[in-house]
Order: C-alpha cells, then structure tokens, then sequence
C-alpha cells in the first residue's frame, strides 16, 4: 500500500488483551510479525502508527495488562485510549486523523467481533477507507466458533463493504 494519506490503527494489542487466557490470542506470534512489517512500512515512508488502548476494570491505565504487547515496535507511535468497542467513541482519535490529514485507515488488532468489527464499520460511516490485510486481525475461540472461523466470518462481512483488502 502506498499512499500519502494513510495511517495504521493498531487495535488492543495489549497484554491483557491477547495473554489473559491459559493460551496466547489465536495466531499471536505471525500477528506479531505481520503488524511489526506493517508499522515498519509506514515509518519507512514516515506516516503515522497509532495505538489504541482499551481500559476497563481489567484494563487499568498503566498496569501490566493495559500495555501493548512488549514485542511490537512503539516508538514514534500516536496513542489513543477507549472505554468502549468503537475506537472513536468520546476518544481524540477522529480529531488526530483530521490533523494528519488521513482519509485511508489500516486497521488491524484485537478482537476481530468486537473492538475490531465496531471501529471498521464506524470508520467507515464517518467516510475514511479501511484497508486491510486478511489475517490481520486475531481473537479467541468461542462456544459458536474456532477464532480462525469468526475471522473468516468477519472478513467476508467486512469484504468489499467496509474493507478493502490487500496482498501481503
């Protein structure tokens, strides 16, 4: 992806996001890797990271759990922390976009039904281009389906609605 106007949401990578179960988050480490690429891409072509935190009663500012995960690249990142699953919602995020000029939005994180799936479709509604990576973002199992099924689920909703998708 090479564009000018562009930026990456990095959603709830944090350690008590994706560690909190007696196994890691699906597909943890190639996560890892894929937004490490992705981060370094755009710092190679200077344009902005962002982080979103979230924060609630297990998430608490600061402590262990709220941190991103250690292994991803943070520095000369933006950060933006959220109460709720759209990562616009009563947040600075929006007014930081409008600040750096970003029209086109990657997206990629934790968790695909939630935080994820909320924040694409609100991106959307309020007009920037969600691109993204398949496999790019990750959650858990459920009693209705494998987390590998719920990704699969989401980004066929998402396809050609609310996301453009691109090659590796």
């Amino acid at each position: 992806m090479k564009k000018n106007d562009d930026a990456l949401l990095v959603i709830d990578l944090q350690t008590g996001v994706c560690l909190r179960a007696t196994k890691p988050i699906d597909h943890l480490s190639e996560l890892i890797s894929l937004v490490n690429t992705r981060i370094q891409e755009y710092a190679d072509r200077n344009r902005p990271v962002i982080f979103v935190q979230h924060r609630e009663e297990e998430l608490i500012t600061d402590s262990p759990a709220w941190q991103i995960i250690p292994q991803l690249n943070t520095s000369n990142a933006y950060f933006i922390e959220k109460t709720h699953a759209n990562s616009f919602y009563q947040t600075e995020l929006k007014q930081l976009l409008e600040r750096l000029s970003i029209s086109t939005i990657e997206i990629c994180g934790a968790q695909t039904q939630y935080c994820v799936d909320t924040t694409v479709k609100f991106a959307h509604g309020l007009g920037y281009k969600v691109v993204m990576q398949s496999g790019a973002t990750t959650t858990y199992d459920t009693e209705f389906m494998t987390a590998s099924q719920t990704i699969s689920f989401y980004e066929s909703i998402w396809k050609d609605r609310f996301v453009t998708f691109f090659d590796k």
